[in-house]
């Protein structure tokens, strides 16, 4: 893949899309936003072990500085990481965040889509998944101009949420 890109993963697949990102990006830099809270701090941790950094916001505290720093990190060539659901849900929703970050940055959206065969989710908001030994992940990806998309916000959220949940395989 060429050029930087805002790649949109739901948070309860976070973990193996980390996994997936070191795979397949080839030791380009990437730069995932991780809250600012307490419980964002393991989260970094991780991350680091990963070789990725961090920007630390959310829409609850420090959006407009995280954003500014996603916009800076992207135009210097390097990828982004989004949950757009996270950090507290509600799940499987695509809040507006990511989307202003990569058309102010002017880059393409990387929905990344993960199905496994089997799986553990865990009692969060986000229903956090733990693939099973042995399951068999799926993966799928679309790549999304953001100038191709409505101008329109509403519209163009309502897009990508339908994408991201064609790409996963979930249901609202």
């Amino acid at each position: 893949c060429d050029g930087p890109k805002a790649m949109m993963i739901w948070h309860n697949r976070l973990f193996m899309g980390a996994d997936l990102i070191q795979r397949t990006r080839g030791g380009k830099p990437f730069h995932g936003i991780i809250s600012a809270s307490k419980d964002g701090a393991w989260l970094v941790a991780f991350f680091e072990t990963m070789g990725f950094k961090a920007i630390r916001g959310s829409s609850h505290w420090g959006a407009r500085e995280a954003a500014t720093a996603m916009i800076r990190t992207a135009q210097a060539g390097h990828d982004l990481g989004i949950t757009p659901d996270g950090p507290r849900g509600p799940i499987y929703e695509v809040k507006p965040g990511g989307l202003i970050i990569a058309r102010r940055a002017k880059v393409p959206l990387l929905l990344i889509g993960m199905e496994f065969t089997r799986v553990k989710q865990l009692r969060s908001w986000d229903r956090f998944i733990l693939p099973l030994p042995f399951s068999q992940m799926t993966v799928r990806c679309r790549e999304i101009l953001t100038e191709d998309l409505p101008k329109d916000r509403t519209q163009a959220l309502a897009e990508i949420q339908a994408a991201m949940i064609e790409l996963n395989g979930t249901r609202q």
